[in-house]
């Protein structure tokens, strides 16, 4: 993905940086991980308010359960990622069936079309200026490389290179999450696989509030 060599590394201190309890480790990944992770759900669920919701659902999970990122398998942000999209579309498949009373097929059509695109948008979003750029001017808006070339000032060459380019990591980041998505399917008593849950009407354990912090104890 759009990271430098040593991303794979500063993964690694903040997940144990968070298993050592440091707030500031929590603020850093919600600083820059949580317009990512918003976004995403926000997309799936076209509701703000059950994007914030899930989004700090998210990062409390983060924060009790570091150890459930595994480095090996990829970066945190495409971990989250992952987790986002797919709680998402679990809560968007339970909203419909509440809706229509069932989740027929034409249903879990729409529900597979709003989730790819989320996620391909959300991986697109990742992938470094010069490639991101490329890829909204060809593949989204239906431009020529020599149009695409035009208007970003390079050459043609260059523009069908950045483009095979950023596909490639697309696909690569695409099936890295798919790959996610296939593990453990949690219960229905812990759907996070959580000890304590956090947000809202939660009275015992860490919360997590807008601003990223950590407070302990319960209450509201």
């Amino acid at each position: 993905m759009a990271s430098t060599d040593g991303a794979p590394r500063r993964d690694e201190q903040l997940q144990r940086r968070l298993a050592r309890g440091e707030e500031t480790a929590l603020g850093e990944l919600y600083d820059q991980l949580a317009p990512m992770v918003h976004g995403l759900a926000g997309r799936i669920l076209a509701d703000q308010t059950a994007a914030t919701q899930l989004t700090r659902e998210i990062f409390a999970h983060v924060w009790e359960h570091p150890e459930s990122f595994d480095p090996s398998c990829g970066s945190l942000r495409s971990w989250l990622g992952a987790l986002t999209h797919r709680h998402a579309v679990d809560r968007l498949r339970a909203r419909r069936a509440e809706e229509t009373g069932f989740a027929g097929p034409d249903e879990e059509d729409e529900i597979r079309t709003v989730a790819t695109a989320a996620r391909v948008q959300y991986v697109v979003a990742a992938l470094p200026q010069p490639l991101r750029e490329t890829i909204a001017e060809s593949y989204y808006d239906g431009r020529t490389y020599r149009e695409t070339a035009r208007r970003l000032g390079i050459s043609e060459q260059a523009a069908k290179q950045r483009m095979r380019l950023g596909l490639a990591l697309l696909s690569t980041e695409l099936e890295q999450e798919r790959e996610r998505q296939r593990g453990p399917v949690p219960t229905a008593d812990e759907p996070w696989g959580w000890h304590r849950t956090a947000g809202a009407g939660s009275t015992d354990g860490p919360r997590v509030e807008e601003d990223g912090q950590r407070t302990e104890g319960g209450g509201t």
